[in-house]
Order: C-alpha cells, then sequence, then structure tokens
C-alpha cells in the first residue's frame, strides 16, 4: 500500500519521551511510519500496540515481536489494550487526519479531485457511508451535518437543494453532488468549499468527533503517571477538543474548584504547540493545517477523576 511520510514524525515520537522498556500505543497506525520511528527507539523489553479500523492499513504489519496491531477503532482503546494484558501504559501518539492512502484511493470517496461512489468509510465494514447521509438523512440533519462539522453558513439553502433533487434521483456519485450544489461552488473558493463539504459528511460517517471524544476521555486512566499524550490535529474542530481536554480534562464549560479557587485536571501541557516548518509542508502537502499538542499525566491526579 502507498502511503506518503508521516507528519511531524521526530517531533511527535520525541514527545513521547520514549524509555527502552515502556509501553506504547500508535492510535492511527496507517503506513506505520510514526510506529517505526517509535520501535526503532525501543529495547528488547518495549511494546507497542497499534490501532488501525482501516483494513488496507493492516496490509503495513510491522513483523517485530514487540508490536501488535489491532483493528479497531481507537474509540475502544481501554477495552482492547486490557485484552492484551497493558492496563497502563507509558505514551499514546495519535495522527487523527485522513491518511494520504485515502485520499488517494478513488473508490474510497475520500477526495473531492475523482469520480467516485459516495462511500467515504475508514471502516470498511460500517453500514453508514456517504450515500446514506446524502440519501437518507432528512434535511435539518444534512444541514446540521454541514453546518457543525463543515462549518458552511450555507448549510440550510445546500441540505434544500440536496432533497429536492434526490425526490426525482437518487445521488450516488461525487460528481453528482457537485452538480446539485454547483451554485454554491464559486470558481474561486470551489476547492475550500468542496473540502468543507467533504470533510464535514466523513466526520458524520465516521462519527470522528465522538470517537475523539470518547479517546481522549480515556487517556488519563490509561496513562502511567508522567505519562505522555502526543496529538496531531488538521481541522478546528479536533484541535479545539484537544487543546480543551488538555487544558481543564472537558469539552466544555469548567472544572469544579474547591474553596481555595483550586481545581486538579488529569494532564498538564508539555511546551508549545508545533507546526510543520515550511519545509515539511513543501515536501508533504499532507503537514500544512497539522497541530501537535503534547500533554503529559499529572502526578498528583486524584483517581476519581
Amino acid at each position: 500500500m502507498e502511503y506518503h511520510n508521516p507528519v511531524l514524525l521526530k517531533e511527535t515520537v520525541a514527545g513521547l519521551n520514549i524509555k527502552e522498556d515502556g509501553v506504547y500505543v500508535d492510535v492511527t497506525f496507517g503506513g506505520g511510519g510514526h510506529s517505526k520511528e517509535i520501535l526503532s527507539r525501543l529495547g528488547d523489553n518495549g511494546r507497542l500496540f497499534a490501532f488501525d479500523q482501516d483494513l488496507d492499513a493492516h496490509e503495513n504489519k510491522i513483523d517485530d515481536p514487540r508490536f501488535v496491531l489491532i483493528h479497531e477503532n481507537f474509540r475502544y482503546i481501554k477495552r482492547f489494550l486490557r485484552f492484551y494484558g497493558a492496563k497502563e501504559v507509558d505514551g499514546i501518539l495519535a495522527d487523527f487526519g485522513v491518511s494520504s492512502h485515502q485520499f488517494d484511493v478513488a473508490e474510497r470517496g475520500f477526495s473531492t479531485r475523482f469520480e467516485a461512489e459516495l462511500d467515504m468509510r475508514m471502516n470498511q465494514n460500517n453500514e453508514l457511508s456517504a450515500y446514506h447521509v446524502i440519501n437518507e438523512y432528512d434535511e435539518d440533519q444534512i444541514s446540521q451535518v454541514l453546518l457543525q462539522y463543515g462549518e458552511l453558513r450555507a448549510a440550510p439553502a445546500m441540505a434544500r437543494l440536496i432533497v429536492e433533487f434526490r425526490e426525482k434521483e437518487q445521488i450516488r456519485t461525487s460528481d453528482q453532488l457537485k452538480k446539485v450544489l454547483k451554485k454554491f461552488l464559486s470558481p474561486k473558493h470551489e476547492n475550500k468549499i468542496l473540502a468543507q463539504i467533504y470533510q464535514a459528511i466523513r466526520i458524520e460517517v465516521n462519527q470522528e468527533i465522538e470517537a475523539l471524544k470518547e479517546f481522549l476521555m480515556q487517556t488519563p486512566e490509561i496513562l502511567k503517571p508522567s505519562g505522555r499524550l502526543s496529538l496531531i490535529s488538521y481541522h478546528s474542530l479536533e484541535d479545539r477538543l484537544v487543546k480543551r481536554f488538555i487544558r481543564n480534562g472537558l469539552f466544555e464549560g469548567e472544572p469544579e474548584r474547591d474553596m481555595f479557587g483550586n481545581f486538579e485536571v488529569p494532564l498538564k501541557k508539555v511546551g508549545k504547540l508545533i507546526i510543520p516548518t515550511q519545509e515539511e509542508i513543501k515536501n508533504n502537502n499532507r503537514a500544512r493545517s497539522a497541530k501537535l499538542r503534547i500533554a503529559e499525566k499529572n502526578i498528583n491526579e486524584k483517581k476519581h477523576l
């Protein structure tokens, strides 16, 4: 399988502060680039677990006795790590972007560049696809998806057009969808608007926001004291959730404070936000919107948090 270079490879793995005999998790295995770098820094007694729900990624499985690849969504991280006898780990790495392979294989339907069936499933076994979202969701649901996940102000009007068109015939392909929404695709902004539309549908199909929240909520319990999180986000919806969770352990609101105004949170930020260099962006266009945040489990974290 053809996968491009992993984004922020050295910086992301360095953020884990790897111990030779430590236990680590790469929850977005993809082409295996980050996993290979982690394994290169582990000794004989180190262990690495990796997750990927995409069957294509399993063609890249690494032949190494220290390595286990799990065919599951990372939202189930705690359950499957316990199945393999790993209750606590020293570090967790995640690269939340769609892999270059998924974008480049036309029939997967992720890219605006190709004519393809409406699919966009990261897990090919899932029933919900882009086709179902576009042809079976009601007008309000489609509008909400486009507004919430694509941040498209014209979402209600787009949803109305989709529903009106599909009353005459089903919308099966990316080209059909583009034709339906043509009036919103001005030549100057076409690529940007299409990217927002595709992002919104893809997030809904794969329940990406729900999966991200479930994953993050489990990490404080899985990490050992001073264990590290190294997380790459690609759009503002993801990055806001990651940033807020690192800051106060919540996705909205503020944590409870004691009578002195103090509060405890499960994680603490390590260093500043890291973004790719212009050189990396030049060599790997996928890196252009990447943001890396690193966090560490607080040693004094209360057990009930």
